[in-house]
C-alpha cells in the first residue's frame, strides 16, 4: 500500500474537496519549514508529504488509481482509472507530483516559492498574520527545600486542542515533566511553548508555570540569603552558647556563639544560604537574628549578685 495519504492529511476516505482543503491548510501552516527552524529537516519532509497527499487526493484521477492500487501502483504508471482488464489498462496515466511550494502558493498567495515565513504568506492571502492564543498561567507551589535542593515534578494538565481528523476542538490530558533548579525564586516562569489552549484562528498559546514559594516553619528567604530567628536567654546572651541547626538539605550545623549578644544582634554564616541559580556552586548567607529573653523578675539576692558581678561594667 505504501504511504497512507488519508492518514497524512488526517481525513477519512470519504473526505470531500472542502475537507481536503481545510486539512491541508491547517497542516501546511503547522509544518511549513519557515515556521520550524529548530527541526527544519523533519518539517521539510513532512511539508512535502502533506503536499503530495493533497495533490493526489484532490485530483480525481490520481485519487481513483490510489484508492485501487495504493501509492506503489499510482507511481508505477502501470494502471489507469479503467479496469486493469480493459483495453485501456496500462495506458494514459503517468504520475507527476506537483511542487509543494506551488500548492502552498495557491492557498496563501503567489510567491514563486520565495517567501520568508508562513505568517507573511497568510497575511498576503488576506487571512491576517498568524496569531497566537493567550498564554495560560498556573501557579507552581514549591517548598523551600525543593528550591534549595532542586526537584523533579510531573504535572497533569488538560487543554483544548484541534483534532487532526475531525477538525473540531477537543480536550486532552497530558503529563508534563518540570525540573526545578536549585535557587529558583518566587516568580520564576517555566514555559511550555504551544501547550496552552487552542483558539479559533490562532496557534495554541503557551502554558506557563509560575513558581510560588510556600512558607517554611523555620527559615525565611531574603533574596539569596536565609534568615532564622533564635530566642536565647539573657544568660546565654552574656556567657555564650552552642547553636545546633538543621539545614534545608538535612545537614547539621554547629555554630558557637562566643561574643556577647546584644539586642538586635545578627550573626552571619557565610555560604549557608540559598543556591544562586545563575552562579552554580555559589550560595547566599545564613543570617541568624537573636531575640533575647529577659527574666520576668529577679530576687533580691539575684539582683545583688548581678551588681557584684557586673559592677563597673554596667553602663550608667
Amino acid at each position: 500500500m505504501g504511504v497512507d495519504y488519508y492518514n497524512v492529511l488526517k481525513v477519512s476516505k470519504k473526505a470531500t474537496d472542502e475537507d481536503l482543503k481545510k486539512s491541508y491548510k491547517r497542516l501546511a501552516m503547522k509544518w511549513h519549514p519557515d515556521k520550524n527552524s529548530e527541526n527544519k529537516k523533519e518539517a521539510e519532509a513532512k511539508f512535502k508529504q502533506i503536499s503530495e497527499a493533497y495533490d493526489v487526493l484532490s485530483d480525481p484521477q490520481k485519487r481513483q488509481i490510489y484508492d485501487l492500487y495504493g501509492e506503489e501502483g499510482l507511481k508505477s504508471g502501470q494502471f489507469t482509472t479503467a479496469s486493469p482488464t480493459s483495453a485501456a489498462a496500462g495506458r494514459g496515466f503517468r504520475f507527476s507530483p506537483r511542487d509543494a511550494d506551488d500548492i502552498f502558493a495557491e492557498f496563501f498567495g503567489g510567491f514563486d516559492g520565495n517567501y520568508s515565513n508562513v505568517a507573511a504568506a497568510a497575511a498576503a492571502a488576506g487571512n491576517g498574520a498568524v496569531k497566537k492564543a493567550a498564554p495560560v498561567e498556573n501557579k507552581l507551589p514549591c517548598s523551600l527545600e525543593e528550591l534549595y535542593k532542586g526537584s523533579k515534578r510531573k504535572m497533569k494538565i488538560s487543554r483544548i486542542v484541534l483534532d487532526d481528523y475531525s477538525g473540531k476542538p477537543k480536550t486532552v490530558e497530558e503529563v508534563l515533566g518540570i525540573s526545578i533548579k536549585p535557587g529558583w525564586k518566587k516568580g520564576t516562569k517555566i514555559t511550555f511553548p504551544e501547550k496552552g489552549n487552542y483558539e479559533p484562528g490562532s496557534t495554541p498559546g503557551d502554558l506557563i508555570f509560575v513558581v510560588d514559594e510556600k512558607p517554611h516553619a523555620v527559615y525565611k528567604r531574603d533574596g539569596n540569603d536565609l534568615i532564622i530567628h533564635k530566642r536565647i536567654s539573657l544568660l546565654d546572651a552574656l556567657t555564650g552558647k552552642i547553636l545546633h541547626l538543621t539545614t534545608l538539605d538535612g545537614r547539621e550545623l554547629t555554630i558557637p556563639i562566643q561574643d556577647i549578644v546584644k539586642p538586635g544582634h545578627e550573626l552571619t554564616v557565610q555560604n549557608e544560604g540559598m543556591p544562586i541559580s545563575k552562579e552554580p556552586g555559589k550560595k547566599g548567607n545564613l543570617r541568624i537574628k537573636f531575640d533575647i529573653k529577659f527574666p520576668s523578675r529577679l530576687t533580691s539576692d539575684q539582683k545583688s549578685d548581678l551588681r557584684r558581678v557586673l559592677g563597673k561594667n554596667t553602663a550608667e
